[in-house]
């Protein structure tokens, strides 16, 4: 199936004629998405924790949800002890839930739409680690925007497993039933490693 090969090519819209045009600024930024579950695979734990790492080692700076656990916490503790720039958004009801990431800074928001527009705003683009219903309705938001032409960041889903397929069969399905463009599946991006996500990412960032 055609979402389930290489990385594909996004045709960038011109910045000028986006709602939400990229940050400027020196230092790229990257948001991921991902799950706060202590009880996943093992090797979801590893590839956050890659994934910070990396980030770090490419000074590129970490916008996440906050959390100290899961693979949000492994991702940014991660980068925090690389040497990386982290910012975490948490609303205050997930405070005891999600457990604030001291050694990052943080803001503390009161509604997960401002959480959502903190992190947006802040961002370049995104990576989308394996991860729940949150994890998949952030990265749906995201795409819905993109599809709108609110913006022209990139978006890459990333594992190493098959854990994103039955999403891209879900694209699939809706451009089957000419609910969705063919063309959009340029902006639905999969990569199966750390270094491909971020190269695809930093691709397409404009200088």
């Amino acid at each position: 199936m055609r979402l389930n090969g290489p990385i594909k090519l996004v045709h960038m819209a011109d910045s000028t004629s986006t709602i939400f045009p990229t940050p400027s600024r020196q230092r790229r930024t990257v948001c991921v998405y991902c799950g706060s579950s202590e009880t996943t695979r093992p090797e979801y734990h590893a590839l956050a924790t890659r994934l910070g790492e990396e980030m770090a080692q490419r000074g590129v700076r970490l916008v996440y949800g906050g959390g100290s656990i899961g693979l949000m916490g492994r991702c940014a503790r991660a980068a925090h002890a690389a040497g990386g720039d982290v910012l975490g958004v948490m609303p205050r009801f997930l405070e005891k839930k999600e457990i604030v990431l001291k050694d990052v800074p943080h803001r503390m928001v009161d509604t997960m739409h401002e959480r959502k527009r903190i992190m947006f705003e802040e961002s370049d683009g995104f990576i989308v680690l394996p991860g729940g219903i949150g994890t998949l309705e952030e990265a749906v938001e995201t795409l819905s925007w993109r599809r709108l032409e609110l913006h022209a960041k990139p978006l890459v889903f990333l594992c190493e497993d098959d854990f994103w397929d039955p999403f891209f069969h879900l694209i699939e399905h809706t451009i089957e039933a000419n609910l969705t463009p063919r063309t959009f599946v340029d902006a639905v991006l999969k990569a199966n490693n750390v270094d491909d996500a971020l190269d695809a990412i930093e691709a397409r960032i404009p200088a």
